[in-house]
């Protein structure tokens, strides 16, 4: 069950609870309503499974049932940090949880994950209730769209769209927006790419700084290895790193110019780079980006390697042409 199906349909709350998926910041929402629908007499007793030494507390927790408790609820979290011999441990315990106790696995492994640990909530499938984290683009856009709604702040519908195709976790997708709300004004797309809201992709970093400092090959050839890895998805973090690496530049074209705080570490090695292509390439190449990005996330091209490719090749041009003038 995905997490807006539980949200929405209220299922029963059984035994056995397996939350899987790759979003901690929704697995916590799922554990704070099943404390809230089993009601206020329920005891809970809350474990972090790779801080124990051994799972018998967990074990002692389950048949024991409060004086005073209508029902009984242990919450396991971070199962997908154990190695696979804790793993099984853990399974083996969970199978002797009986209502009226229900026991909550934190497991955030991709449901359909084929390589590695074996996802709990396959070993429990038709024994439990699984409840499924992953962050696919439409709840990524409902989940900016309820953020946006409680904070009474104005989101432009491009950035909306970038933010549904973002790959950013989304407790760094809430962080950063709550710095963009205070500042009172309309979130664009530009205003989301500068605090690297769209991507936090390592490989796309790696390209957009060859690509700015001249490593042409290496930065084609991370293109080839990023199109290989995801045909479908691999322009959008691509644009928003090249996006965010010329916004950092022309930060310092600027007079007085300085980068933000999160980036301060990277003013020695960039600096130098602005300096030398000055704020109007800067600007054309954000702009360049960033219309790019806006290509992709609109669907105005279905050609996005294509895309990135040409735009690659524009900066590059301009580049090499700014560094002959100097």
């Amino acid at each position: 069950m995905k997490f807006y199906d539980f949200l929405d349909r209220l299922p029963p709350i059984p035994a056995l609870v397996v939350v899987e998926g790759g979003e901690s910041l929704l697995a916590d929402r799922v554990c704070t309503v099943i404390e809230e629908r089993l009601g206020d007499g329920v005891d809970v007793d809350r474990f972090v499974a790779p801080q124990l030494a051994s799972f018998r507390p967990i074990a002692e927790a389950l048949p024991a049932l409060g004086l005073f408790a209508s029902r009984r609820l242990v919450i396991v979290r971070g199962i997908h940090e154990l190695r696979v011999a804790a793993r099984r441990a853990i399974w083996e315990v969970a199978q002797t949880v009986a209502e009226p106790t229900t026991l909550v696995l934190e497991d955030l492994l991709p449901p359909n994950k084929k390589t590695g640990p074996e996802p709990l909530g396959r070993l429990a499938e038709g024994r439990a209730l699984r409840i499924d984290t992953t962050a696919d683009s439409a709840v990524r856009r409902r989940f900016v769209e309820e953020f946006i709604a409680d904070s009474g702040a104005r989101l432009q519908p491009d950035a909306l769209t970038a933010l549904a195709a973002s790959t950013v976790d989304l407790a760094s997708m809430r962080n950063d927006l709550e710095k963009l709300v205070l500042m009172d004004a309309p979130i664009d797309l530009a205003a989301l790419v500068r605090e690297r809201l769209v991507t936090d992709e390592p490989k796309a970093y790696q390209y957009a700084s060859a690509l700015l400092n001249g490593e042409e090959a290496v930065a084609y050839a991370t293109i080839a290895e990023m199109f290989r890895d995801d045909p479908r998805g691999a322009a959008v973090p691509l644009f928003s790193a090249l996006a965010t690496e010329y916004a950092l530049l022309a930060m310092l074209t600027q007079p007085r110019g300085a980068l933000p705080a999160r980036y301060r570490w990277r003013e020695r090695s960039l600096r130098p780079l602005a300096q030398r292509l000055g704020p109007r390439v800067t600007r054309r190449g954000f702009e360049r980006a960033l219309r790019g990005f806006e290509a992709i996330v609109t669907g105005r091209t279905d050609e996005p390697r294509l895309c990135v490719e040409m735009i690659t090749a524009e900066c590059a041009y301009e580049r090499a042409a700014a560094l002959r003038r100097r």
